[in-house]
């Protein structure tokens, strides 16, 4: 194999091909700006007006979260780490079905459009302002990471300027969230899904052909140890065995579907409660594919680079250029593609932004302006809510800085949801699942999960665990020609198997540093979530917790579960999904006839919204 090849550059049909992606994101936005009369209400805006259907929500729940950060970083992981990463599928399937039957049920029946409304209904205003912040904070420190990931494979790949790609990814996000609303959202997603899966498969189609055949793929993976499917040590410090991925991954993933406003909102915008479950079922078909796509990317990565890695031979600085590196080397003769490739990378980021700029515009509008301005116009309103994107987009374009600073993408990111969303988590599940948890309880419990899951993470950001922890897989580097043309090495480089740029190093390793802080950082969340729930029992049953009635609305009954079998009972109702929701008694969505569950003598108005 000739190590010393010339990787190829950005030719004008890559440039076309990047520029297509751009422009038809933006026209979606624009003609959503405009059809149908435009963005009239805060509902429109917010949550389409709570008339989707099940596909294109699907396509959009895997977009919003199948971002850069996958395309970059998970062939990345599985080329240092190996393809037990793929046991994460069986974590989805656990995932969506704990979201489509736990959390579904209660949001939908509700008709809520913030999650955190939820936490009012069932807990106090305190409680919801609490989870609203949370979450606030947690979504534009992880925008930030997803804005600086696809900005890194420009850099690497064209050349562009760092932070100019970074500030084009925020401005184009921001331009068609605040033009089109959640019907924007949703349908440039899944414009989006579609380029992310042609980027993937040109790369594995020319991947295949370059080496010989799937076959020699997965045997050069297979003599390189990468197809380690089956770890099963219990040891919770191991940073990937089946149970940190089963078990981790499955907390991790459920507080972004069960209760992350940026999917729930998706859902809840549904016509129908069937529908949205169906929401989420198509969509673990589609979380799938793109897993299956970023693994077998990985191991094509390995099977062109196993003699030769161009991370520990300085040709790119850091594992997640390692992507935009294979594809300039494989397909510079194919003029268009690295562009198709990097306009994957750029639809990753772009549908999980706009996502979570229209899922903060959302929270900000229903938690923290209508309860304290409840005189104000629903055209006011809307206005508000697009003052709110444009002003989210600044502010996670600003968070892009501090992203470069978090070390490997992936593991930065999950770790993000788990600090927080383990807790959020533990909170909803409470109050779901727990009819004698109470607000005080609730209140305390949030605050010792994320004070636990913060001091964990923060550790193992500041002090790293151990390659015997991380357990990475050998890289070689014999096969590389010494003479290589210096003109293409990158002369920054990261400390191998680093997670941030703040860890510690030469000190004494104490026995708190070899353990708590080198937990697997997929249990981050898992211990989040469990403090949260553990300490939240215990305190509403010292606090009195058994003698306060609750509305069964709140909690999930017997009752959600037997209406799944609805549809088999009343097909002609469910079926006749045409007809206005509110002409059948709110048997679609009960939003359209919702009552302010905490404001007994006000009723919702005919359009859905209410006072």
């Amino acid at each position: 194999m000739d190590t010393a090849r010339d990787i190829g550059t950005f030719v004008v049909w890559d440039y076309v091909v990047f520029a297509a992606m751009l422009l038809i994101s933006a026209a979606i936005g624009i003609y959503y700006a405009f059809a149908a009369g435009g963005q009239q209400t805060s509902e429109e805006f917010l949550i389409g007006g709570r008339r989707m259907t099940a596909l294109p929500v699907a396509f959009s729940l895997t977009a919003s979260f199948m971002s850069a950060v996958t395309v970059l970083g998970t062939p990345a992981e599985v080329y240092r780490f190996g393809a037990i990463f793929s046991i994460f599928a069986i974590t989805y399937f656990l995932v969506v079905v704990l979201s489509a039957e736990i959390f579904v049920p209660v949001f939908y029946k509700l008709g809520i459009t913030s999650t955190y409304e939820y936490l009012e209904l069932r807990f106090n205003k305190f409680v919801r302002l609490c989870g609203t912040l949370l979450f606030i904070i947690q979504t534009i420190l992880y925008t930030g990471i997803v804005i600086y990931a696809p900005a890194l494979a420009l850099n690497q790949v064209t050349g562009f300027d760092l932070w100019g790609a970074i500030v084009a990814t925020g401005v184009v996000c921001t331009f068609y969230c605040t033009l089109g609303g959640l019907k924007a959202v949703i349908w440039t997603d899944v414009f989006q899904i579609g380029i992310m899966v042609a980027g993937f498969l040109a790369v594995i189609i020319q991947a295949s052909v370059t080496q010989g055949g799937i076959g020699a793929i997965l045997d050069d993976a297979y003599k390189g140890g990468r197809l380690n499917f089956w770890n099963f040590n219990l040891n919770p410090l191991q940073r990937h065995t089946f149970w940190t991925i089963i078990i981790g991954g499955t907390f991790t993933w459920a507080s972004i579907y069960g209760v992350n406003q940026s999917q729930v909102q998706r859902y809840v915008s549904c016509k129908s409660r069937f529908q949205a479950k169906m929401s989420l079922y198509v969509n673990l078909l589609g979380l799938w594919i793109i897993l299956a796509c970023s693994v077998i990317c990985g191991l094509a990565l390995y099977s062109r680079y196993r003699d030769c890695d161009p991370w520990t031979s300085k040709k790119v600085s850091a594992p997640d250029q390692l992507m935009p590196y294979l594809v300039l080397d494989i397909l510079q003769d194919y003029p268009g593609l690295p562009g198709l490739f990097v306009a994957c990378a750029y639809s990753g980021t772009l549908s999980t932004v706009s996502s979570s700029i229209n899922a903060l515009a959302a929270v900000t509008v229903e938690d923290l302006v209508k309860p304290r301005f409840r005189s104000l116009s629903e055209r006011s309103l809307s206005w508000i809510s697009q003052g709110t994107s444009v002003l989210y987009g600044v502010l996670c374009i600003g968070m892009a800085a501090l992203a470069s600073l978090m070390g490997a993408l992936l593991q930065a990111a999950l770790s993000i949801f788990g600090i927080i969303g383990g807790p959020l988590l533990g909170l909803f599940t409470l109050g779901i699942l727990v009819p004698f948890a109470n607000s005080i309880g609730a209140f305390v419990g949030l605050l010792a999960g994320f004070a636990v899951s913060l001091w964990v993470g923060i550790g193992a950001q500041l002090y790293p665990p151990l390659p015997e922890r991380t357990l990475p897989l050998s890289l070689g580097t014999y096969g590389c020609n010494s003479t290589y043309n210096g003109t293409n090495l990158m002369t920054t480089t990261e400390m191998p198997f680093s997670t941030s740029a703040f860890q510690i190093y030469n000190t004494e390793r104490t026995l708190l540093m070899d353990n708590w802080y080198s937990l697997s950082y997929l249990y981050f969340s898992t211990v989040g979530t469990l403090v949260t729930i553990f300490v939240g029992i215990i305190i509403s049953l010292l606090k009195g917790g058994r003698k306060q009635n609750i509305d069964s609305r709140f909690l999930l009954t017997k009752e959600d579960f037997l209406s799944n079998f609805d549809i088999f009972k009343k097909k002609k109702r469910v079926s006749n999904y045409k007809s206005h929701p509110m002409e059948d008694g709110g048997t679609d969505n009960p939003a359209f006839n919702h009552i302010e569950l905490n404001v007994t003598d006000q009723n919702g108005k005919v359009n859905g919204t209410h006072l």
